[in-house]
This record gives structure tokens, sequence and C-alpha cells, in this order.
């Protein structure tokens, strides 16, 4: 089988965005696809090293202490910040504040679980061969070089267009169709993004070369990584870091302001989306407690 890592390049950016629509997409059942998470952890990347049989399971031993501490004390944190979300819905209007609590909350429970993967990370880290580093390396580059090819070709209207695209798809999912004026105001938000690409993939790159310095393995890697991780934003460019807040502060205003004029069906649609996620983190942490003291789990269907 061939492993796909991603180590630590994109965890804090992609992870909250990532692990939501792992668990409410591709299948009916939030609960079938957490359940097999075992499976889909090391699969959910973009990067491949591969992995002989005796280092699969490997993997396999290491993932379970991760996963069970996620059970136990994430998913109840998950249930927690639905229910504060639930709460906001019920006021006159979403105010910027909430929105920028709950979107610290999800960039904190992407913080906590890129250290606590660290664990299992490095210590495969520690069973590749050297071949197999360099194999993890040289693909890093070239995913590097399909990204630069992919966006940086783009121009300025190509770039808002994509931009607008995305923001679209992630608010219908959870409010429905949003209606003409909704529209016009994630395009004037658009409109105030600066570009991001070329700053994101120069610190991709500079990731990158400070991986492969690191993944030399030389005594102490691991603290080493471990440190280049937690600072990581703090050695990001001011350039990039200017960029992003801008970038972030934008689309948190577009979000209060269609969330703010959702109509009763859309009302309807967002609450039923926001419970029901709850509902399935609710159910899988109790899952996890029946499971420990010897009651069946329930598994879910597909």
């Amino acid at each position: 089988m061939r492993w796909r890592v991603r180590w630590w390049s994109c965890w804090r950016r992609r992870l909250p965005a990532l692990f939501i629509a792992l668990l409410v997409t591709g299948c009916s059942s939030t609960t079938f696809l957490y359940n097999r998470l075992d499976f889909l952890v090391p699969w959910y990347v973009d990067d491949y090293v591969e992995l002989d049989r005796g280092q699969e399971q490997v993997l396999d031993e290491l993932l379970e202490p991760f996963l069970e501490w996620h059970r136990e004390e994430e998913l109840p944190r998950y249930v927690t910040l639905l229910h504060d979300a639930e709460a906001m819905l019920d006021s006159d209007g979403l105010t910027l504040g909430e929105i920028r609590e709950l979107t610290r909350g999800m960039e904190l429970a992407g913080d906590r679980v890129q250290t606590r993967s660290l664990d299992w990370l490095l210590a495969m880290g520690e069973q590749l061969s050297d071949e197999q580093v360099a194999e993890f390396i040289t693909n890093l580059e070239e995913k590097q070089a399909e990204l630069e090819e992919k966006y940086l070709e783009r121009d300025q209207e190509e770039y808002r267009e994509d931009a607008y695209d995305r923001l679209l798809d992630n608010l219908d999912d959870y409010l429905g169709r949003l209606d003409r004026k909704q529209k016009e105001t994630l395009r004037t938000a658009v409109a105030g993004l600066d570009r991001s690409d070329e700053l994101w993939l120069a610190e991709r790159q500079a990731w990158t070369d400070r991986l492969k310095a690191l993944l030399q393995r030389e005594p102490g890697w691991q603290d080493a990584v471990r440190v280049a991780v937690a600072s990581r934003w703090d050695s990001a460019s001011p350039e990039y870091r200017v960029m992003y807040e801008q970038n972030v502060s934008v689309i948190q205003g577009a979000v209060m302001e269609v969330v703010n004029t959702r109509s009763k069906q859309q009302d309807r649609h967002l609450r039923r989306k926001v419970h029901n996620l709850r509902e399935d983190f609710l159910a899988l942490s109790r899952e996890g407690r029946s499971t420990e003291q010897g009651a069946p789990a329930v598994t879910g269907a597909p």
C-alpha cells in the first residue's frame, strides 16, 4: 500500500475544514466515516511515501492512542463549539466578535490535532529509511511545482473567480442557495481580498526547505521539528501574516453579513446542519465511553 503522508506542512491551514468536510460529505452517516478514521486519516493527504508491511503495522498501532484521544477529548470540545454556534443563531444578529470566536475555536482545534499528531508522525519518521525520506522530500518538491503551475498562472480575474466559487460553495452547503443580494456580498468581499497564492507558495517552499534540513535526522531532530511546528506562524514572513489576517477578516465580515440576511428557509437549513453535526459528535463521544465500559458500539451504515 502507498501511505499518503502530509507531515506538517498544511495541518494548521487545512485541518479544521478538512476534518468537517470528511465527516459530513461523501457518506450519509457521520458515524460510519468517523469509525473508519483509522483507515481514512492516512489517506486524506497529498504526498506519498511507500511503507512496507511492518511499517504499516507500526502505523496502525501508533494511530490507536491518537484516535482514542480524539474521541475522548476532542469530540466533546466540538459538541461545545457547535452548541455555542447554535446559541449565537438565536440572537438578533451574529456579530463579528462571535464569528471570530468560532474561527478561533476551530483554529485551536486544528492546533491541538496538529500537536498530538506529531506523536505518531515523528514515530513514523523514525521508521523510515533514508531512501523513503528522500522519496518524501522529492514528492514535496514535485507537489510544490504542481501547485505553482496550477495557481500562479491565473490572472487576477481568475483568482477572484476561484475565491468566489469556493466561498459560495461553502455557504450554499450550510445555508442552501444564496439569493442575488447575498451573492453580491460575496463578490464585494472577494474584491477586497489580497492575492494569497504567491505568498502562500513562498511560505510552503520555505517550510519544505526547513523540513529537508530537519529530516537529515541528526540527534535531537524530533524536538527540533516540534519547535519548528510550534513556532511556524511566528517564523512566517510579515507580508504573509498581514495578508492572512486581512483575508480572514474580509471573509468573516462577508459570512456575518450573509448569515444575518438569511431567509427563514435558510435559517432552518443552517440550524438543521449545525444541530445534526453536533448530535453526531455527541453520539460518537458517548459511543466511545460505552465501548470502554464493555457495551457494544453502535456502528453507522453508509
